[in-house]
């Protein structure tokens, strides 16, 4: 009888809602844009909120992150190479869980993104709004969250960029 009072008791256990990560990768130009930004490294941090149990197979994720990055051998590097950059983003989308594991879930993300170069990239403009788009892949070792996303940047009003990023961080309420 205990067994079965257990057993009725029992919960899907919930991960973590939030996680805060460093990120780092690599990035280039994309499309027209390659040769203007050529390609260079990031690093960062994200901040999410993701809310999920162990049961469920698909939620939401919200996440935003601000990335430092260095862009070499493109056209636009003209006072001081490496090309700076600084992209902040805030994108929503989904995570669901196609595997069996409890612990793995795959993302896909869209949003809104600013970024901004120390030399001109088009025309006279440093300064750029547009879309962003995420997919990604996080995985839970307890507390500790490690993820990697492919990202593709200012689709349509900005230099284009796809990054290559890998995450780790803590997780937690």
């Amino acid at each position: 009888m205990a067994v079965l009072v257990a057993a009725g008791t029992a919960r899907a256990e919930p991960l973590p809602p939030g996680s805060l990560e460093g990120l780092f990768g690599g990035t280039s130009g994309a499309g027209a844009d390659a040769k203007r930004l050529g390609y260079g490294y990031v690093v960062g941090v994200e901040a999410s909120y993701q809310p999920i149990s162990t049961e469920q197979r698909i939620g939401f994720a919200v996440r935003w992150s601000t990335l430092f990055g260095g862009m070499y051998n493109g056209n636009a590097e003209k006072v001081n190479p490496p090309l700076r950059t600084v992209q902040m983003d805030l994108t929503a989308g989904i995570r669901f869980r196609p595997w069996a594991t409890r612990r793995r879930y795959f993302t896909v993300r869209g949003g809104v993104g600013l970024l901004r170069t120390n030399d001109p990239v088009i025309g006279t403009d440093r300064e750029f709004v547009g879309p962003v788009a995420a997919v990604g892949v996080d995985q839970y070792f307890g507390t500790i969250v490690m993820g990697l996303d492919l990202r593709y940047g200012l689709i349509s009003t900005g230099p284009e960029q796809l990054a290559l990023v890998l995450r780790f961080g803590v997780a937690g309420p």
